[in-house]
């Protein structure tokens, strides 16, 4: 059974890979060595069967890792603030999610065959591959023009690809780069995001906890991931911080409450947060960073804008949405929730509007949807 353990070599991939690749290696040298005259003839039949079997290895090599939806939440009912209460604060209220907390050390644990660590080689192995199928092909041109037979073909431009392998290698990077980085931030980190972040007085409970976290997670990444898919793999991470650090504002559930003057704080923190993976001009490109943290920049203004202005926008976006024909007698539709967030999104608009604390903002809210304080 594979174990996916790192350190097993230097380049932190998996020894089976090695070996599946010296065997289809050897099976090639076999063929070629066969006494027939045509080995052009069959050499198709025997690619597209070490295609398939290579296809096969990359396949369980990302089986049983989930994908990026099962880490992500499920979303709290929407409730209203309560504007005036201690209750709000009380910290021994239990999370909304405990569902998807992980355990401290869940990132770096040795022993979790769903660890970073173990999800790195993985990564590695499938990258591996890839490389090696380049001098696969070169090995099948050079065996063919040793075969005397074989030349005229080779003129003519036989091409022997491992297709379905290669295909299946870059979807399989792509999988596992989304896998980890979905798991790292809303399982093993997940006890920051739901029980720790922005719960309770801001100004204890920062990002600061986050970026520590984090930090130990980019090294393991930049120590282990071979350099041509390391970027991909922590461009992976920060959608999905990004994403988490979204997902606690807009729906973090009824322990969180924010006032228009915390949107300094959090606007801080963000920076902060994009500032990690751009590490001085020594992580990633400004333009990816940029790029990927769009949606947060974009919506974090609502957070700024006064309730009467929010809930303006909102009854806008509701009228001039398909959801308004389905209104009845004058009472606003509840938006769907897409999870696509935006400031032009109805149900983004909402769910500032949801944890503003701010008499106008649950009144609102109260007399349009009679939304309850508490879950």
């Amino acid at each position: 059974m594979q174990t996916w353990s790192p350190g097993a070599n230097r380049d932190n991939f998996a020894p089976s890979s090695v070996e599946m690749l010296r065997i289809i290696g050897e099976t090639l040298d076999a063929f070629f060595e066969l006494p027939i005259p045509m080995h052009p003839a069959l050499l198709p039949d025997l690619t597209v069967g070490l295609d398939r079997s290579l296809q096969l290895y990359v396949s369980k090599a990302k089986s049983g890792c989930g994908s990026r939806s099962s880490f992500i939440p499920e979303l709290p009912p929407l409730t209203r603030c309560e504007v005036g209460s201690k209750l709000l604060f009380k910290k021994k209220e239990k999370p909304q999610n405990p569902q998807h907390r992980g355990p401290q050390n869940g990132a770096t644990n040795g022993t979790d065959p769903l660890g970073l660590p173990q999800l790195c080689v993985r990564l590695n192995t499938l990258q591996y591959i890839r490389s090696e199928l380049e001098n696969l092909e070169k090995k099948i041109k050079t065996c063919l023009r040793n075969v005397e037979s074989a030349q005229a073909d080779i003129t003519n431009g036989l091409e022997f690809k491992f297709e379905l392998c290669q295909a299946a290698c870059q979807e399989g990077i792509q999988h596992l780069c989304e896998t980890t980085a979905y798991k790292v931030t809303f399982f093993d980190l997940g006890h920051i995001l739901w029980d720790t972040l922005y719960i309770g007085d801001l100004a204890s409970s920062r990002v600061d906890l986050l970026l520590r976290e984090l930090d130990p997670i980019l090294e393991t990444i930049s120590g282990t991931v071979h350099i041509k898919v390391r970027n991909r793999a922590i461009t992976a991470l920060m959608k999905a911080t990004f994403d988490g650090f979204l997902l606690v504002i807009l729906a973090g559930g009824p322990l969180r409450a924010f006032t228009r003057q915390d949107s300094q704080i959090i606007e801080g923190d963000f920076r902060s947060l994009r500032d990690l993976f751009l590490a001085d001009g020594d992580g990633l490109p400004e333009e990816l960073v940029d790029k990927a943290s769009s949606q947060v920049k974009n919506v974090l203004p609502l957070l700024r804008t006064d309730s009467e202005g929010l809930i303006e926008r909102f009854k806008r976006l509701i009228a001039d949405s398909d959801q308004s024909r389905t209104a009845s007698r004058g009472k606003l539709p509840m938006p769907t929730t897409t999870g696509h967030w935006s400031p032009n999104d109805a149900n983004t608009v909402l769910r500032v509007l949801c944890y503003r604390h701010e008499e106008a903002a649950t009144r609102f809210l109260k007399k349009t949807y009679g939304l309850p304080k508490k879950l």
